[in-house]
């Protein structure tokens, strides 16, 4: 765990550029919807969602990045997106296993991303306690 502590600027800064990647719904937000669900929404909301989704994740990412540089609002930054890729994953869980198949890559990224984020959680605040 010692390895995430140590280098955990660099592990959010990454985590935080691929999650910024969904600023593409954005733009494109059918494109995004197909490429991620493998499916659209056919109702004129779904633009207006599917959009404030894809700007909502993205700075999602842009607070990883921030508190890769950022020392003072890191542990703020790390607890913040990891409950909102929490979230994504139980809703995934939850209500859209039909689309498993076309998320496979966001559900391991983002398990992944949790996993190391709480374990830094955990070896920041044992290191801070023997310090």
């Amino acid at each position: 765990m010692v390895i995430i502590v140590k280098n955990i600027k660099w592990i959010m800064l990454l985590a935080g550029l691929v999650t910024c990647t969904t600023v593409a719904a954005v733009f494109a937000p059918e494109a995004t919807l197909l490429s991620m669900f493998g499916a659209n929404l056919t109702e004129p909301l779904a633009d207006l969602v599917v959009r404030s989704w894809g700007f909502l994740v993205s700075m999602m990412g842009a607070l990883l990045i921030y508190g890769a540089f950022d020392e003072h609002s890191r542990m703020l930054c790390v607890i913040t997106a990891g409950l909102s890729k929490i979230s994504f994953l139980v809703l995934i869980l939850m209500f859209a296993t039909d689309y498993i198949a076309t998320l496979w890559v966001s559900v391991v990224f983002d398990s992944i991303v949790v996993l190391i984020l709480a374990l830094y959680v955990v070896s920041a605040k044992s290191t801070a306690r023997i310090h």
